[in-house]
């Protein structure tokens, strides 16, 4: 009996990988088991033909555990807890997730709802598309110029009456440009779209009828009835309709409506947010891919966080730790052509060179700009230009010349006739981890990464199934 139960417990173990099925157990890491569907859409997303640095997947593996032992920790500092972490991370969930609500049947039923409001607001006065000749008066004209306005309108509408080109004499003599140039013809207009003193004019003409001298707020109107019509059925508008909804942004709109619809009919007893996870989790049950794509978002936002804290930021901060390190390693810096520590400086006055050299002489080099700054240069009045840095060869013209010894040619500055060095050339090596923190900062980081990922691994535990890994990529279902 105890030789059957040890079979079974071996049977048992050894199929823990290929508990799902078709989709095996690739690993377990803490404990959380990752599937081989879940491993390949990671390896295949970060190993395209076009990245430079192909992994196999055996060496991606490691990546991998490093990458899923990261999120772990960020779990166990509760960091998914965090106000902040949960609206960045709905964000870029909803933008996945929610566009699935605006759909075909969804968007139809906007463009239905559209078109039924605007019916219902054209009503039977239907729509009017006329051509008009304007003479533009300012809201505040003067008598004289109104009447002036008037008497050009009204000649206007004699010679029209006399059979003149209506076309002809809007692009002749229409104020109003927009139409001018189409001979006074303007789009399909609906009731309230226009003046009140035109539309009741231009609505009571029939085809071809043209109107009167009509005065409005912005001048004298001859308006020409070139058509009308009802509003054509719905079928015939609905592609127009739904290209305005996306030009107008309104699919958003949409969405919300449909989510607002959703919560309605749960009688209250779910929120938006549970409208949304409803819909993430019927989205994933089609695509698995959206399912690791929504989780990679989740945690690499996690990853992001925890890595800031425990080695990008801590490093960037840490000016101890930064000098210790720098001290350690110092000929990982050192040079192979020297450096000038310093600055080229350009002033008015000669009096002003050696005041901007005793100014900063004694002062360490990270104060010097702040001083010169407050020292010389006012809000009102620059007495000096500044580059101040770390110069090789090569980076600037000044200091080629009256550093480096080089001939070349430099360009003076307006109004600053002037050019003076102050600094020190350092051959071979910094003289401090300042000079190079960047370089610094970059490997202390990867140092404390490499003894974090240390840590990591022996903190949690993980297993591969090599079996399984062995298939990635290379099965049919």
């Amino acid at each position: 009996m105890k030789f059957l139960n040890l079979i079974m417990v071996a049977l048992l173990c050894g199929s823990v990988a290929y508990a799902q099925g078709d989709d095996p157990v690739v690993m377990k890491i803490n404990g959380v088991p990752v599937t081989r569907s879940e491993f390949e859409y990671s390896y295949n997303k970060n190993n395209t033909e076009d990245v430079i640095d192909r992994k196999s997947v055996e060496d991606y593996v490691d990546l991998f555990i490093n990458y899923k032992l990261k999120v772990a920790a960020a779990y166990d500092a509760k960091l998914d807890t965090l106000s902040s972490f949960k609206k960045e991370f709905a964000m870029y969930r909803d933008q996945e997730v929610r566009p699935a609500f605006a759909d075909s049947a969804a968007m139809m039923a906007e463009a239905r709802e559209i078109y039924d409001r605007t019916k219902e607001h054209i009503g039977p006065r239907g729509l009017i598309k006329p051509a008009h000749i304007l003479m533009y008066v300012e809201q505040k004209a003067t008598t004289e110029k109104m009447e002036e306005a008037r008497q050009r309108a009204d000649s206007i509408y004699s010679v029209l009456k006399g059979g003149a080109d209506f076309a002809e004499l809007a692009r002749k003599y229409s104020q109003d440009p927009g139409s001018a140039k189409n001979g006074g013809e303007l789009p399909w207009l609906q009731p309230g779209q226009t003046l009140k003193e035109f539309e009741d004019a231009a609505y009571a003409l029939q085809p071809g009828e043209m109107s009167g001298v009509v005065k409005s707020p912005v001048g004298f109107h001859i308006i020409l009835m070139k058509d009308r019509k009802q509003l054509e059925p719905f079928d015939s508008l609905k592609a127009n309709i739904l290209r305005f909804i996306d030009a107008r942004g309104l699919r958003e709109s949409v969405i919300d409506k449909q989510i607002d619809k959703l919560v309605k009919a749960s009688g209250g007893t779910k929120t938006k947010e549970d409208i949304i996870a409803d819909k993430e989790k019927e989205l994933e049950a089609k695509d698995p891919s959206l399912k690791y794509l929504i989780g990679e978002y989740h945690d690499g936002l996690l990853l992001y966080e925890i890595s800031n804290r425990t080695v990008w930021e801590k490093a960037a901060g840490d000016e101890k730790g930064l000098e210790e390190f720098f001290n350690k390693n110092k000929k990982r810096y050192y040079w192979t052509e020297p450096r000038y520590k310093g600055m080229v400086y350009h002033v008015k006055q000669k009096a002003d060179v050696d005041s901007v050299r005793d100014c900063v002489k004694d002062l360490p080099f990270d104060k010097w700009a702040e001083v010169l700054r407050t020292t010389f240069n006012s809000d009102s009045v620059l007495r000096i230009r500044v580059e101040k840095g770390i110069f090789k060869e090569g980076d600037n013209a000044f200091i080629d010349k009256m550093v480096f010894g080089k001939d070349t040619t430099v360009t003076q500055l307006k109004d600053f006739p002037i050019d003076a060095v102050y600094g020190k050339l350092l051959k071979k090596k910094p003289e401090s981890y300042t000079d190079v923190r960047g370089l610094v900062t970059a490997d202390y980081q990867e140092m404390l990464e490499k003894q974090w990922v240390a840590e990591l691994r022996k903190k949690y535990p993980f297993e591969v199934y090599e079996d399984v890994l062995k298939t990635v990529n290379k099965h049919t279902k």
